[in-house]
């Protein structure tokens, strides 16, 4: 399956200009004219990559890239007429990958896209599996199970779950959190971590309501406490200091079995 571009581009001339010479380097190229149809769109189709005008009837460009960061990591590409300054910092702070001053060249159009997506697939992790008694998380997939079910976390959630489970048992700041698990962490606030935290422990009680495995430290931020597994039969032989508190070591394994390093990954 070719790779699929979205472009939302009110021009039509620039968007079939932008069709036209993404096809012929071998893209799906999906055109929206407004805002609330390319979300539409973005929802339905699932694109790898969005080109997008910031201004757009309906719903404008900024607008539109804030829904997309709520929903999506997919590399997204803003096409600006007059290349402000102001405009590109807002936009790369907003969770934008890259920008581009129109009018631009065919060639540059075409290496920038190819850029994003080289970057987007180097970003990927490798496929590698967290499992508890609780919860189940594929980092290569992103797919979280909570007591067996398929979760449906946004990609921050996501990003903020794999962040404690990576340093399970450790506390971790909210300004930590921040860095590991927005685009922006330098214009969202503590709040927000403790807002996002709220919504992931509402999720997660789904599986257990007898145990949440997201504790708040007052003062210092939160840490990840995997759930005792209460599947297995007590042990016989003695008990180190984790096993006395009844938190067993989580597992992490690649998804082909083998077992990575397990020194913490900031």
């Amino acid at each position: 399956m070719n790779t699929r571009v979205l472009c939302i581009e009110d021009d039509q001339d620039i968007a079939l200009a932008i069709s036209m010479v993404l096809g012929r380097a071998g893209f799906d190229v999906v055109q929206a004219a407004d805002g609330n149809l390319g979300l539409r769109i973005f929802h339905a189709e699932r694109p790898d990559v969005v080109l997008l005008d910031l201004g757009l009837p309906t719903l404008d460009g900024w607008g539109v890239l804030e829904r997309i960061r709520d929903l999506s990591d997919v590399p997204v590409m803003l096409l600006t007429a007059h290349g402000l300054e102001v405009d590109k910092v807002r936009g790369l702070s907003l969770g934008a990958d890259d920008y581009l001053t129109k009018p631009f060249g065919n060639a540059e159009l075409v290496a920038r896209v190819q850029a994003l997506l080289r970057r987007s697939r180097a970003a990927r992790p490798e496929a590698e599996v967290y499992q508890d008694a609780l919860v189940e998380l594929n980092f290569g997939s992103r797919e979280v199970r909570v007591g067996g079910d398929l979760a449906a976390l946004t990609p921050n959630e996501f990003r903020l779950l794999a962040a404690l489970v990576r340093h399970a048992g450790q506390t971790l700041s909210a300004e930590q959190l921040l860095e590991q698990a927005w685009n922006d962490p330098l214009h969202v606030g503590p709040e927000r971590v403790k807002f996002a935290v709220m919504r992931l422990r509402r999720k997660l009680s789904q599986g257990d309501g007898d145990h949440m495995p997201i504790e708040a430290i007052r003062g210092f931020g939160y840490r990840y406490v995997a759930p005792p597994d209460r599947r297995q039969p007590p042990s016989n032989r003695r008990q180190g200091p984790a096993d006395r508190r009844g938190r067993p070591a989580a597992s992490v394994r690649s998804a082909g079995g083998r077992e990575p390093d397990r020194n913490p990954r900031s």
